[in-house]
């Protein structure tokens, strides 16, 4: 069958990085298994347990050459994937055949690997999102004093700065790495602790040895790169940690969502736009048309991981007692393609920030209409100063900014507030003189200061403490 036959995730096919694929492999899983095992048999070969070292190195010997058909054959007669892989390395290590898997149940190296490949793809994450913040730091610095008009309610409101504007999306993905971090922080393997987390099994092996049985976790969890485990365990890790890992991802794909939005936005006032290539089509109809189409396929793709993070979050709510078996179909989509989605997510973000085209002209020409209105305050003090009563000129500016409105707007005329106001005595105050007030840089208050502040408290120490994973390019497959 060809692949024009069958189904093909869009999300391995167009979105996922072939790292993050990998990570999720049936290869990464089946080589992981069989270091846990190497992992458990040296645990119990350390703990006193009868397994020579010639046992090990058999196992160890083999630990990558998986026989993929052996096990295949084997799970067409048994129906069960873990112990056809431990048949298949069985056949490959006839010396430590009867050893492999010994005291551990199915969830040993199921449970066990899923922590370890989501370790591995938060790690992934993580190094995107900080290149990410990276870039975005870069544009804030680029254009931490380039004057724009605000908005609220996508109404103008007082002037801000490009620079200014883009910290706010930083400030999120910053709070994002913060959890990211506390999550990281808190991955713990299960151990090795039986069928109903009692580990019995090992009070057998191990002639009811507390003492002993109690180093066996953190062994195992050390020999895979980790600090401990559960403590307390049913069958399986409590699912509450998948629900905390897809709702890191989860806030991500938010954070990514609100930035893709405004870019957007920007887009469509022609302030800013994405990277278009040079023999991009934005429009199969509009030859002319340059459609923000990798900002929408963020806020796609985001929407798609914040919905899939309900699904931990049901799965962890409906486990029975010590286990059930209605996680397993559930986790095998939600868990990795959450992660392939948002892998996609930040490969595309890294890929727009790092392209982002600023108009400045068009920024410019669109502040400038708006400003007059927004200088009416210092405009006043002006001609208060000039000799004027402070009263009357509100309410005559009031009177005069609704007729430049309506021009604008009933009329399509320019805003023509200044000159309404340099024609009326009152003021006392030359079209001239006013246009010396329509300098935006006085309007945007301290944002280009606080930009800096930003990222020299905020950001830099983040990039400095993380400098080794820095350069991060993205490839974009559509």
């Amino acid at each position: 069958m060809s692949d024009t036959d069958r189904y093909v995730s869009p999300l391995s096919e167009r979105y996922a990085s072939k790292e993050m694929q990998y990570i999720f492999s049936p290869d990464m899983k089946f080589r992981t298994w069989r270091k846990l095992w190497i992992a458990l048999a040296e645990t119990e070969k350390e703990l006193g347990l009868d397994i020579t070292d010639e046992q090990i190195e058999e196992l160890k010997a083999h630990q990558d050459d998986i026989n993929y058909d052996v096990a295949k054959a084997r799970e067409k007669e048994v129906r069960h994937d873990v112990m056809s892989h431990v048949y298949a390395y069985g056949v490959q290590c006839p010396k430590a055949k009867g050893i492999i898997h010994l005291g551990a149940t199915s969830c040993y190296v199921g449970d066990n690997t899923d922590i370890i490949v989501m370790t591995r793809a938060l790690e992934l994450v993580r190094k995107k999102l900080i290149n990410v913040i990276a870039e975005l730091a870069k544009f804030a610095d680029e254009y931490k004093s380039l004057p724009t008009l605000a908005f609220t309610h996508f109404q103008p409101a007082q002037p801000t700065t490009v620079g200014k504007r883009a910290t706010l999306w930083m400030q999120e993905f910053l709070m994002d790495l913060e959890d990211l971090d506390h999550v990281l922080s808190g991955m713990k393997m299960l151990g090795s602790k039986g069928t109903t987390g009692t580990q019995a099994s090992f009070l057998e092996l191990f002639d009811g040895n507390n003492e002993v049985i109690d180093k066996i976790d953190t062994m195992i969890a050390n020999k895979m790169g980790f600090e401990k485990c559960f403590p307390v365990s049913g069958q399986t890790y409590s699912r509450k940690q998948d629900t905390r890992v897809l709702n890191v991802v989860a806030g991500i794909a938010a954070s990514a969502h609100k930035m893709s939005n405004d870019i957007r936005l920007l887009q469509h006032l022609k302030e800013v736009e994405e990277p278009f290539e040079k023999n991009q089509i934005g429009s199969s109809a509009m030859a002319y048309k340059r459609n923000p189409m990798r900002s929408e396929r963020i806020a796609s793709l985001s929407r798609y991981v914040m919905i899939d993070a309900l699904n931990p979050a049901i799965t962890s709510a409906t486990q029975w007692f010590e286990r059930t078996l209605d996680d397993s179909a559930n986790k095998r989509l939600s868990i990795p393609e959450g992660f392939l989605a948002i892998d996609g997510v930040l490969d595309l973000c890294l890929n727009v920030v790092d392209g982002l085209v600023v108009h400045d002209k068009v920024i410019t020409k669109r502040l400038m209409s708006e400003l007059p209105f927004m200088a009416t305050e210092n405009i006043m003090m002006d001609a208060v100063k000039a000799g004027g009563d402070r009263q009357e000129l509100h309410e005559m500016i009031r009177t005069k900014s609704m007729e430049a409105g309506a021009n604008v707007k009933e009329k399509g005329l320019d805003n023509n507030l200044l000159e309404l106001i340099a024609a009326d005595p009152a003021f006392g105050l030359s079209l001239d003189e006013l246009k010396k007030t329509m300098d935006p840089s006085k309007y945007v208050g301290r944002a280009p200061y606080q930009v800096e502040v930003f990222l020299r408290e905020e950001v830099n120490p983040i990039l400095e403490a993380n400098k080794e994973v820095l350069g991060v390019k993205a490839q974009i497959n559509v």
